[in-house]
This record gives structure tokens, C-alpha cells and sequence, in this order.
């Protein structure tokens, strides 16, 4: 069985503009004196790989301890593509996933350096896909991401963002992309990883 772990370490990870820097501050350390090491830091729940809950956006959307896990591990569908995902694409990339596994295509992620155009986070949308995943800071034009987060959000597609597939191909995994429990919050880092099928 071979893991890919898909995501990004936190502190030295991507930021989305004007987001917060991940910080780590030692509150012991055994190199000083202490009996033991101990660390605290603090985070953006958007920094690095992180998932987008339907309240980011959405004011009675749900939040991230409310989204099913579900959505979030189970079998995916990882496609390349590069530039903006057009309607037609979307459609093209699901039919691709669904003749692989039809499960696997409720969960895609796109590999690439690609932004989901509103036509395209329409034709997921419809679809019902559970998640949607890219590499990108956040799914949609970085400067106007608005319109493509009310749209998927809004139909309770889950989003992740942040995502590092360069050492992965294309094709079937079991994916999990488990968030931190937070109550009440519009977003979680999480230890995305990828697991080759009957590998």
C-alpha cells in the first residue's frame, strides 16, 4: 500500500493574500533546561492545506464540525488540467472520472495549475460531487472568488484547497482529508493524504 501525502507543511505552506502567517512560539524546551519540548502555535484555518466549509461563504452554511466526513474520505478521482476549467471541461473531466468509478467521481482533484471558472463550478454543482479539490490557494480566479464559492458552497460541495499532487497520477484513490473537529468555523487545515488502490 502506497500513501501520498498531498498536503503542505504548515509552516513554511502558502498563503492567500493578506491571510494571517502561521506561527509557532516554544513554551518549553528540553535543549533549555525543561523536562520536556512543548510547542504552541496559531493558523489562519485557511493556511496551506485546508478544507473550505459551506459557512466560509454561506451565513447559515454549515460549518466545518457539521460537514458528514463522508464528503471528505472515501474514493477520488485525481485529473490534470492546466488553465481555466471551462463548462465543457467540467464535463468532460466528470464523464472521465465516472467511467473510471463512479465513486471515485463524487471526489475530484484537479492537478495542474488550473482555476474553476463559473461555468465549470455550475456543471460540478449540478453534478452532486461530494468535494472538489485543486492545488491553488482557493478554488476559482484568486482575485474574484466569490461567485465560484457561492456556487459550490452553496450546493454543499465541499472544497480543498491547497492541495499538492505533483508526485501523484493520474487516476483512482482513497482519499482522506479529515479537518481538525472545530466548532462552529468556516474552515480546517488537514493532513490530506492519498492511498493507492490495491496497491
Amino acid at each position: 500500500m502506497k500513501i501520498h501525502d498531498i498536503s503542505q507543511e504548515i509552516f513554511n505552506c502558502q498563503i492567500y493574500p493578506g491571510d494571517p502567517i502561521p506561527e509557532k512560539k516554544t513554551l518549553c524546551s528540553m535543549e533549555n533546561g525543561d523536562l520536556y519540548n512543548l510547542t504552541a502555535f496559531s493558523m489562519c484555518a485557511h493556511n496551506g492545506t485546508h478544507i473550505d466549509a459551506p459557512f466560509h461563504f454561506i451565513k447559515d452554511g454549515k460549518t466545518v464540525d457539521s460537514i458528514s466526513l463522508a464528503a471528505l474520505i472515501g474514493m477520488a478521482c485525481v485529473v490534470e488540467y492546466h488553465g481555466i476549467v471551462s463548462g465543457e471541461a467540467a464535463v468532460e473531466i466528470l464523464e472521465n472520472a465516472k467511467n473510471q468509478n463512479l465513486q471515485a467521481a463524487k471526489r475530484i482533484l484537479i492537478k495542474g495549475d488550473a482555476e474553476v471558472s463559473v461555468e465549470a463550478a455550475k456543471v460540478f454543482a449540478e453534478d452532486g460531487i461530494l468535494l472538489l479539490g485543486d492545488e491553488s490557494q482557493t478554488v476559482g480566479p484568486e482575485n474574484a472568488p466569490m461567485e465560484v464559492h457561492l456556487i459550490l458552497l452553496g450546493a454543499n460541495v465541499v472544497l480543498l484547497e491547497g492541495i499538492r499532487l505533483s508526485e501523484v497520477s493520474e487516476g483512482v484513490y482513497f482519499l482522506n482529508a479529515a479537518p481538525l473537529n472545530l466548532s462552529g468555523v468556516d474552515g480546517s487545515p488537514c493532513r490530506a493524504v492519498l492511498i493507492d488502490v490495491g496497491k
